[in-house]
């Protein structure tokens, strides 16, 4: 069977949905990003703006970012095994700067440390598989 050649389109903006500034960052030493650039791909094309902060952020410059760019969600995508310490991190510093941020994580988050995020104030954690309309249902809803 053949496979279809890409058309070059997008999926079009939820017409329920308001546009929302939402922040990508990969932080720690994960150099991995594939995910990550999907994520915010495919919220751009439900018609958010989308920054994403590249490889190798602190916390400190992860909640630099969201104040800088005036976000109203932060998307923290981690491979590396320091889910725990990075987001703890990175939601101490939002309380510290007395800023309410919506947080949601996607990457390798064993099923035992789910709990742990949501009690810091993660929003979602989306593992591996997650569908991408999941995604974005979850974060305009």
């Amino acid at each position: 069977m053949a496979r279809k050649k890409p058309t070059g389109k997008t999926a079009p903006p939820s017409p329920k949905a308001s546009m929302k500034r939402i922040l990508i960052a990969k932080p720690g030493l994960d150099g991995h990003d594939r995910g990550a650039k999907v994520i915010a791909r495919a919220l751009r094309d439900a018609g958010h703006e989308v920054i994403y902060t590249g490889l190798h952020q602190t916390p400190q410059m992860i909640v630099t970012a969201a104040i800088q760019e005036d976000v109203e969600f932060v998307g923290i995508s981690i491979l590396s095994g320091a889910h725990i310490h990075l987001v703890n991190e990175v939601m101490k510093l939002f309380k510290k700067e007395k800023l309410p941020m919506k947080v949601f994580v996607g990457g390798i988050i064993p099923e035992g440390d789910i709990p742990k995020l949501r009690k810091m104030g993660v929003l979602e954690i989306f593992t591996p598989g997650t569908p991408m309309s999941s995604v974005i249902e979850k974060l305009e809803s």
